[in-house]
């Protein structure tokens, strides 16, 4: 497995970084290569990588971070708890499917905006002062690096329903009761509750 270590992450550094995970030794050590410009050993390029090592900086930072890294997941978890009361008693608003037998740490709180203009809803968000976000505006198979493949659009239309209707609210294991009431408050408004 894979995980980025870019700073917006829930266990995020100061600068780019990820880590990759594997049994396999084999892997491993391949991996480990290419992370290391190709080199087995020093000065010996076997194949063609890059400089992706973590430096000791964003280690020692990850290290200080991991260590409230449980805690901050289950804030995560009460923020999200209440937004979850909250927004699923308001039209229009699907919240965040959980799925059984396992764990959601709540990157992001992404909910679906149906039968309302989301662009307009995040417009009034910002002229309250409620940041929002839309993170992938844009599906996968419609950027122009896919362009010449089998996807045209229109061939994956839950995607693209997606891309126009989710919005993501504030989460992070600093927001408050206050605030999540000031965000809630704000979407009733919307809806004219």
């Amino acid at each position: 497995g894979c995980t980025s270590f870019f700073p917006s992450k829930n266990l995020g550094c100061m600068g780019d970084g990820g880590a990759m995970f594997t049994n396999d030794e084999q892997l491993a050590k391949r991996l480990k290569m290419i992370a290391n410009h190709g080199q087995s050993i020093q000065y010996h390029h076997d194949d063609i990588g890059v400089n992706s090592r973590l430096d000791t900086l964003q280690a020692a930072i990850l290290d200080v971070k991991l260590k409230t890294l449980d805690a901050c997941e289950k804030n995560r978890n009460h923020v999200a708890e209440q937004y979850d009361k909250a927004i699923s008693q308001i039209p229009n608003f699907t919240i965040p499917k959980r799925v059984a037998n396992s764990t959601h740490v709540f990157h992001q709180y992404t909910i679906k905006c149906e039968g309302i203009n989301r662009d307009a809803l995040r417009q009034y968000l910002a002229e309250n002062e409620i940041p929002s976000m839309i993170y992938y505006p844009i599906p996968l198979h419609l950027q122009k690096a896919y362009q010449n493949n089998k996807y045209p659009k229109g061939t994956l239309p839950i995607t693209e329903k997606l891309c126009e209707i989710v919005l993501s609210l504030p989460i992070s294991p600093e927001v408050d009761e206050e605030q999540i009431n000031y965000i809630v408050s704000h979407l009733k408004k919307f809806n004219n509750i």
